[in-house]
Order: C-alpha cells, then structure tokens, then sequence
C-alpha cells in the first residue's frame, strides 16, 4: 500500500467522524421565490452569517424559485426534518394554526407601516411563538414582509360593482375565498405556479397579490389593471423544522434566532426597493394602477371579519391600538 493511499484510509474515519458528529448541520432552506427576490436575498445573507459565526458547524444551501415544490408540498417536507428551513405564506399556516388567521383578516392592518410596527413587537412575538408551541413540527423565527396585497384582473376593477362574479385566485385557505366572495368576486384556490397558464386560458379572470410577484411571475402579461384594493397586508414566517432545532446546542440556536431577526429587518429595505421598481415596470409594460376608495371593500368583509375573528376579538382590538 503506498503511502498516499495509507493516509488516505487512515484518514477516512477522521472524516466520517465529523461527518456524523452532533453539531455538524446542513441547512436546506426552500423558497417559492426567484433568486434575487427581497426574501431569498435577505435569507442568503442570513444563511452566509450563520455559517460564518457557527465556525462552519452550520452550512446553508438555498433552493430558491420553488424547485423543492409549492409551499404546501415544503412545509410538509420541512414537517419531516427533509428541508430543514423555508419561509412560507400565512395562508398555508392558518388552517393548521389557527390563531394566525388573526393576521390573514382583511382590513386588519391600516397600512404598511402599521403591519411592520405589530410584528416587530410583542404581538408578532406572540404569534411566532403559537406556530412553535403548536402541533405544527415547526420553529417560527422571524417575518419577512410579504408586501400589500391587491387585485389584478384583465379588465379593469374601478368600483367594488366591477368585481362581481369575476374569477380571482386566491391562497388555499377558506378565509380568503369567503373574502373574494364577500367582495362581490368568486375565489379559485390554486398554486402560485399554475396563475399564468390560468390566466392565459381564462380559467380565471384575475388574482391578488403584490407588485414584485406579478411581475416576477410575468402574470402582468394577461393581467394588465392593479386595483389599490390593500385589502390584506400578510407578513410571512421564517421557520426551521423543529426535528432540526432539536438538534442544535443552546448557542446554535441563540445564533439562529439572532440572524433571523436581523434577516427580517434587512429584508423590509430590500422589499421597499423591489417594490417601488416593479411598479415603475409594470408601469412600463402597460399595467394600469388603479386608486379605489377602499370603504366599500373594507365594509363588504366585515362579516368575514365577524366569522373569521370573533375568537380574535381581544388580539384585533390590541392590533387596532398600535399606533
């Protein structure tokens, strides 16, 4: 046996030692986002942190444009310790935690601003930590702002009368088909991945979302009005498999939490930016952006609020008063 061979072999346990010893941990994190969206830059750079200040116990890989599948399809994956971390929307959460549904109301944030000053403090807090302390087999950790949500459609919604019967995708929770419908639209349920072929086909006549996921998934190309509706502003966890938070030291999961956190400050600058420049591209592409006086949309999804958020009475009243 030559000597390089020697060292190799003899080297051989040494390697599968570390391999397999406790701290050593690779971090799949799943996005249905494209590379270069706010959240999957605001995630790499907190995955480029943790491995930096775990000395390299913790590696980060992103899969980024929805290539582990829909966000159902990775929170169950994330449920099971097979991905270890992904930022998924409210309205996957809601029928499983249902105390998150307090966020998923329409109408229930004034505005932007109002939303970010209620998840960075006690009541976002609050949240979090009923999606960890639920039987959910999941870590929340942080939010990512997920923008204000508003409708677009193939012909133009100037007055709530305009959106009767229209055919409008919404997320696959009952609260918001109940909120498409009380607005006078009929609420489809699909995946993020199947609105353009959808809208291409006339399956349905328009969807709800922000401005930077219009654009980034081209369904400004059969979708050509923005109704300002803000008829739901949605911050979106970040959250670990709680299989893999079990596996951490104490101080490994300090560090988790603390970079998390300073993801979900970074990312607000990031979606600002990306906001404001989808605007002036949809814009460009011939999207027409359309004011509406909110009332009659916030008055139509008052019993929505009623049946969704009788349980919520207390938490809506304490959202209202964060000035």
């Amino acid at each position: 046996m030559n000597l390089k061979r020697k060292l190799l072999v003899a080297a051989l346990p040494f390697a599968f030692g570390l391999a397999g010893s406790a701290h050593a941990l690779d971090i799949k994190f799943a996005e249905i986002h494209p590379a270069g969206y706010p959240t999957v830059v605001a995630e790499q750079n907190m995955g480029k942190k943790l491995e930096a200040q775990s000395n390299g116990e913790i590696t980060f890989k992103m899969f980024a444009g929805g290539v582990l599948g829909s966000e159902k399809e990775v929170i169950e994956q994330a449920q099971i310790g097979a991905i270890q971390m992904a930022r998924v929307s409210l309205g996957i959460v809601g029928p499983v935690v249902p105390d998150v549904n307090v966020f998923n109301m329409p109408f229930v944030f004034r505005d932007h601003a109002h939303m970010r000053k209620v998840i960075d403090g006690e009541i976002g807090q609050e949240i979090l930590d009923k999606i960890t302390n639920s039987e959910f087999n999941l870590v929340a950790l942080a939010w990512m702002d997920g923008g204000t949500r508003n409708l677009y459609t193939k012909e133009p919604v100037r007055k709530i009368e305009d959106l009767h019967g229209k055919k409008i995708r919404v997320q696959g929770n009952p609260l918001f088909i109940d909120m498409m419908n009380a607005m006078g639209g009929n609420g489809i349920a699909m995946d993020t991945g199947e609105i353009f072929s959808a809208l291409q086909t006339g399956v349905i006549d328009g969807a709800e979302n922000n401005p930077p996921t219009m654009l980034e998934h081209n369904h400004f190309q059969n979708a050509k009005y923005y109704t300002l509706t803000g008829h739901l502003i949605l911050p979106e966890p970040v959250v670990m498999s709680k299989t893999t938070w079990e596996k951490l030291t104490p101080e490994q999961q300090a560090l988790v939490k603390k970079v998390a956190r300073e993801a979900q400050m970074e990312e607000r600058a990031l979606w600002d930016a990306k906001s404001a420049a989808s605007e002036e591209k949809l814009k460009a592409a011939g999207v027409e952006f359309i004011a509406v006086d909110k009332k009659p949309f916030f008055d139509a999804t008052a019993p929505v609020r009623e049946k969704y958020g009788a349980q919520y009475a207390d938490l809506m009243k304490r959202i209202a008063d964060v000035q």
